[in-house]
């Protein structure tokens, strides 16, 4: 069996039923927006990150964390997060750990000494939402919302941020 070509432009096909009647609509993803998405990979190539995904602690929690370590230095953020009581500390300490092996790789010619890395982004999204029920008097119930969250921290160095504003 020959197997199909995929063309550049991506086909989506859905089956629509308004009134009882059948509909085949496709839709062709434009050049702009897929011009779009190329340039916002290349944008991501060139700066070092980590991500976190589906952490089951609520954001607002995990907030109050990466609060304290964005904008400082690696070495002093590790050293907030190691000695913080917060649960989730030691998720995002681990999650910073990886974001400068991420940047060790990127810049193998650099040495992690002369680099003064800092925190230059982090956040926190909303992940999904699991709900469940627990029971309450009179046969009622109510909604319990068992929240989770991604975490994303930017990692840059000083020294190349020195580097560029000489240049400009």
């Amino acid at each position: 069996m020959p197997q199909r070509e995929h063309s550049a432009v991506t086909q989506v096909i859905k089956n629509v039923k308004p009134f009882g009647v059948k509909f085949l609509i496709i839709f062709k993803m434009g050049a702009r927006k897929r011009i779009k998405a190329e340039q916002r990979k290349e944008a991501l190539k060139a700066v070092t990150y980590a991500k976190l995904r589906n952490v089951p602690t609520s954001p607002r929690k995990m907030r109050l964390v990466v609060d304290m370590i964005r904008g400082k230095e690696v070495n002093l953020a590790l050293d907030i997060l190691k000695f913080s009581t917060k649960e989730a500390s030691r998720k995002v300490e681990k999650l910073l750990l990886s974001a400068v092996a991420n940047w060790k790789e990127k810049n193998e010619k650099t040495r992690l000494e002369d680099a003064n890395l800092y925190v230059k982004e982090a956040f926190v999204d909303g992940g999904r939402i699991l709900k469940r029920l627990r029971p309450r008097a009179k046969g009622m119930g109510n909604r319990i919302r068992k929240r989770s969250n991604h975490v994303t921290i930017f990692v840059d160095s000083r020294l190349s941020n020195e580097v560029n504003n000489i240049e400009k």
